[in-house]
This record gives structure tokens, C-alpha cells and sequence, in this order.
């Protein structure tokens, strides 16, 4: 799996901070006040996807953007909201693909996360300086935890169907590969890995040879 997908810099702590604290003062996310019932939903949407999580209000979201614009280099989007959007992406690809069958918990998790990063009410406008997708980032770190080991098996997939593209000839055109491969293409991988360290270096195998394995 991709680092940057499974190591990501952490989002400001106050997005998190559910416990007693002085009454909320800060209403303004970088300079914007959001909807009441737009917060409301989007609690809602957080729940859906962990029904375990505590709803955030504006305080915390405010308090959160103004730590973000404190640091921002240039005005660019923070490197915590990025890498959170670069796994929206994962997901969103995942979603899409017509040979991957996402299970039942990854599915409800990914298509709350997605619709709301896709849809028109969202709580944060995606034009707002900086802070502009604090939401969707907080969306997908709550939906991750539900996501991550299906979005790594749905990358180990994507490189073993690409090598059994090349052994096939078939680079670029869909021949077949779907999840139920999947195991099976693993296990051949590992049987030929285990191979190569029998032999060791002096293999009379020619060179290429390590990607001679096909899932019948």
C-alpha cells in the first residue's frame, strides 16, 4: 500500500476535543459562520459512518481552521487535508471499479463519505482560503478507521491485476480479474517469492521470470 495512504499527519486536535470546555466563543471558520443545520447533517453523516463518534460544533471546527491558517505556508491547503483528500480519491476509484466487489461495512462508509465530499451541503465552502476542506478531511478520518484495510486490499488488487494484465497481454483492456482472484494471485506471488530464496541468486530461471505467475 501507498505511505502516503497509510501514514498522514494529524488533523488539529480540537476537531477531536469532545469533553467539558468553556463555553464555545468561536463561531468563524476562517472567517465564515456556518449553517446550524448544515452542522447538523453533517454531524449526522459523521455518525453514519461511526456511529460511535461524538458530534463536533462550531467551536471545535473554528478553533481547528484557526491553528491550520496560524501555520498555512503561501495559502496552500494543509498537508493534513490533502493526505486525507488523497485517500477520498482512493476510495473514490475503488468505488468505481467495475472488478472490485467493496464489502457491506466499507460500502456504507465510503458512499456516506463521498456523497458528502461530492454533494452541494457541505458545511465548509471548498473556496474558502486554507480551511476550505477541513470538513471532507474530517469526514474521511472518521470513515477511515471502517475503510483502511479494504482500500489496502483494493490497492494490493490493483498492482497484482496489473501484472497479470502483462503476463496476458491484455495492459489496458478489462480480461476478467476480479476480487475472487485475488487470494489466489497472492498466494502465487508468495509461492514464487519463496521460490526465489531457495534458489537464491544463481537461478537458471531467465531474467523476468518473477512475474511468471498466472491465476487459473
Amino acid at each position: 500500500m501507498h505511505i502516503p495512504l497509510l501514514t498522514v499527519s494529524p488533523l488539529p486536535r480540537s476537531v477531536f476535543d469532545a469533553g467539558e470546555r468553556p463555553r464555545a466563543q468561536r463561531n468563524l471558520i476562517g472567517g465564515f459562520e456556518p449553517d446550524p443545520v448544515r452542522l447538523h447533517y453533517f454531524n449526522a453523516l459523521l455518525q453514519r459512518v461511526d456511529p460511535s463518534h461524538e458530534p463536533v460544533d462550531v467551536d471545535q471546527l473554528a478553533t481547528a481552521a484557526r491553528e491550520l491558517l496560524a501555520d498555512a505556508i503561501d495559502g496552500r491547503i494543509p498537508l493534513c487535508i490533502r493526505e486525507r483528500i488523497r485517500r477520498a480519491g482512493a476510495i473514490n476509484l475503488m468505488r468505481l471499479d467495475p472488478d472490485w466487489a467493496t464489502s457491506v461495512d466499507a460500502t456504507i462508509a465510503a458512499d456516506t463519505a463521498l456523497d458528502y465530499l461530492h454533494g452541494d451541503c457541505r458545511l465548509i465552502p471548498r473556496d474558502l482560503p486554507v480551511v476550505g476542506w477541513l470538513d471532507g478531511a474530517l469526514m474521511i478520518e472518521v470513515a477511515w478507521p471502517t475503510l483502511a484495510s479494504e482500500v489496502r486490499d483494493y490497492v494490493d488488487f490493483c498492482r497484482l491485476r496489473r501484472i497479470e494484465a502483462e503476463l496476458r497481454g491484455e495492459s489496458g483492456r478489462h480480461f476478467g480479474f476480479t476480487r475472487h482472484e485475488l487470494d489466489d494471485a497472492r498466494v502465487a506471488e508468495w509461492l514464487w517469492q519463496e521460490h526465489q530464496r531457495r534458489i537464491g541468486n544463481s537461478s537458471y530461471l531467465p531474467n523476468g521470470a518473477e512475474k511468471r505467475f498466472l491465476v487459473n
